[in-house]
């Protein structure tokens, strides 16, 4: 086949970054894959990966009539079976330009955390939790799997040589605290609420308990992270919250975590490295990965809702105080999500659902229903107006489909849980 994959854009991100890796390990498959998209930080990773690279128009008003032009060419000169649009804008586009090329079929990806319902019913689409897989199917559509956000466990595991002593060197880490890692984008949809109550759980651990706090990343919330990360390390008289910015290679974090903390595709990537993790989520939300909560995670994603904001940072200390001095505990957890990755989350897994999820929609290319369309558009339509009121009556959010998580709806914590009961129970 000849695939050309499209994600949403080629800054460092988890859904990004799986879209790269995944089209390297198709093309390995012995497909053909072009990558395709405004360039951007993740073109080191393309170039490593070894795969072509085509640059998109610069995108404005989505859809973007110039990228759909653009698509139909390439699907015509290369005779393209696949158009696999991530997230909703390229998705949409990618659409439009297979409805134009006869013969290309067009997939989405959407590893948000809902689907934008404008993206048309007949549209193939893979989502990253099962849970969300049943919302779609419920709705309606007509071709739907689950790709669960994988892991290349060649580049990230913990056998590999990625110099964690350069990385405690260069950002001067303690090396007699614990040290606990967050790699996340600071984005203030899904994100910042668990990245702050991170920043003050550190103040409710006791002073034997020594703590450092790496977040590794940027975004539009940097400014807020930074003013609470000063309010924090001035208060403990050290510094507690060490902030990186965005790395190009977040291996080496990874590396020197006693405890990670995460959501999505980073607390993946943190298991691969064999590191107990605790998930992070919203209103409260964080939870250790145990045998016993596993099949919360594998039901709802790498993610949570708790019973409300004000006890996240109580929730995240009581289980560090039980969990940093514990190192068999820590070893044990570290080697079972290292091993819950391996037979999970592989990229070569992924790869060939993928490739066999391409197969079923090239066979139903052209199966396109005009009512189906023009309910779509229809959504759509009402989406943009409304986004614009919400725009002139105050701030709309960035990430929109983010920020109204599916997991948010009804119950979101496995009856029993701490956060189901908004206390801290019994550590597992």
């Amino acid at each position: 086949m000849r695939v050309l994959v499209y994600p949403h854009d080629l800054g460092i991100g988890g859904s990004q970054l799986n879209a790269i890796e995944l089209a390297a390990a198709v093309q390995r498959l012995g497909h053909e894959v072009i990558v395709y998209g405004r360039p951007g930080a993740l073109n080191a990773r393309i170039d490593e990966l070894g795969l072509e690279f085509i640059p998109s128009p610069e995108p404005h008003r989505r859809p973007t009539p110039s990228i759909v032009k653009s698509l139909v060419r390439l699907a015509r000169e290369r005779r393209l079976d696949i158009l696999h649009g991530y997230e909703w804008p390229p998705a949409l586009e990618s659409l439009l330009a297979s409805r134009r090329s006869p013969g290309t079929a067009a997939v989405a990806t959407v590893m948000s955390m809902s689907v934008a319902p404008f993206i048309p019913k007949s549209m193939p689409l893979l989502v990253g939790t099962r849970e969300i897989l049943a919302a779609e199917q419920k709705f309606g559509r007509s071709l739907t799997g689950l790709l669960e956000p994988p892991v290349d466990l060649d580049a990230n595991n913990p056998s590999r040589n990625t110099d964690s002593q350069t990385f405690r060197e260069s950002w001067g880490l303690d090396p007699d605290a614990y040290t606990v890692v967050l790699v996340s984008r600071l984005a203030k949809e899904l994100k910042l609420e668990g990245i702050l109550a991170a920043m003050d759980c550190v103040e409710l651990l006791p002073a034997g308990l020594r703590v450092q706090l790496v977040i590794a990343g940027d975004g539009p919330a940097r400014q807020q992270v930074e003013a609470r990360a000063r309010t924090v390390n001035a208060a403990s008289g050290r510094r507690a919250i060490v902030l990186t910015g965005e790395l190009s290679d977040p291996r080496p974090a990874y590396a020197v975590a006693d405890v990670a903390l995460g959501m999505g595709g980073s607390a993946l990537r943190a298991l691969a490295f064999a590191k107990p993790l605790i998930v992070q989520g919203e209103q409260g939300f964080w939870e250790l990965l145990t045998p016993d909560t596993l099949p919360l995670f594998l039901d709802q994603g790498w993610y949570g809702v708790g019973s409300g904001t004000h006890d996240g940072a109580a929730r995240l200390a009581h289980v560090l105080r039980g969990l940093l001095p514990d190192g068999s505990r820590r070893k044990t957890l570290g080697s079972f999500g290292l091993s819950t990755v391996q037979e999970r989350f592989s990229l070569e897994r992924a790869a060939l659902a993928v490739e066999d999820f391409y197969s079923q929609a090239a066979a139903t290319a052209g199966d396109a229903s005009i009512g189906q369309d023009a309910r779509a558009f229809a959504r759509f339509a009402e989406y943009q107006l409304t986004t614009r009121l919400r725009r002139v009556l105050g701030p709309a959010p960035a990430d929109d489909f983010n920020s109204r998580p599916v997991a948010g709806a009804g119950r979101r914590v496995r009856p029993g849980s701490a956060t189901a009961h908004g206390s801290p129970s019994a550590e597992p």
